[in-house]
Order: structure tokens, then sequence, then C-alpha cells
């Protein structure tokens, strides 16, 4: 099982996609180290009874996915929120994200504006300072109208 779960998280490029095509082999040598890495990992995972190497493998493909997530509401945040004197628009911001323009619009919170203004080591475009509500200045009013 430990293979064919490393299998699974690992696969092999498909001749072709490597670019440039003389780096394949290098790029199959690569995935083929993390096979056995992971492999490893999830057996040393098994040695503990309570621990179940798929169980754990898919917990952990969840826990990327959610960290990929707050990736992308961090980056729309700062799409949004960071970029003068305009902000990028929700439709670009949409396509990017595989959205809707009101999954754009909603997709993030002050809690990723915080975040992204901590990373940053600056603040955010002043209409967005507080939790009051959207001023009639804002962006996304005009869009309203």
């Amino acid at each position: 099982m430990y293979e064919d779960v490393a299998a699974i998280q690992h696969p092999m490029p498909a001749p072709g996609t490597v670019e440039p095509e003389e780096m394949y082999s290098d790029a199959c040598w690569k995935v083929d180290e993390e096979r056995k890495e992971s492999a490893l990992y999830l057996e040393m995972l098994s040695d503990n009874e309570a621990v179940d190497p798929l169980l754990a493998a898919i917990e952990s493909a969840r826990a990327s996915k959610e960290r990929a997530e707050e990736e992308i509401r961090q980056l729309v945040a700062y799409g949004r929120e960071f970029i003068r004197p305009r902000p990028y628009t929700l439709n670009d911001l949409a396509a990017a994200a595989g959205m809707s323009v009101s999954g754009v619009r909603t997709c993030y919170d002050h809690t990723q504006v915080a975040a992204v203004a901590e990373a940053l080591g600056r603040a955010s475009r002043e209409w967005r300072a507080t939790d009051s509500g959207t001023p009639a200045n804002h962006p996304d009013s005009l869009s309203a109208s």
C-alpha cells in the first residue's frame, strides 16, 4: 500500500510535458525519489498502529487543499485591497481563481486582509480599514449601480 499511495501522491510526468525535453529523465528520477521518501514516511507512520497510512495521506491532501484555498483568498485580498491606485477587477480575479465574480467578492474577509498586511508590513487601502461596511466610494459599490 505504501508504494501505491506514494505513486498516487507523486505521479510521473508524461513524455513531452517536461521542458526542456532533455530534463525528462531528471524529472522522472526526482519523482521516483519523492515516491521512495513518501513510501518510507507512510511505512514509518504505520508502525504506530493508531495511524492508517491511506487515511493519513488523505488527511495530508486535505490540509494541502485548505492551505491552497487560504492562499487564493489572501492573493485575492491582495489584488482587491492592496493594489494602488486601482484594485484588480473582480472579473480578472474570478477568471484567475476559477470562481464567479460574486465568489471572489466574498471569498475573503478582514482575517485575510490582516494576514496580507502582516506579511507585507503595510496597511491595506484606506476604504477597507474597518468592518463598517462598503463606503459609497468603494469600487464594489460602483458595480451595483
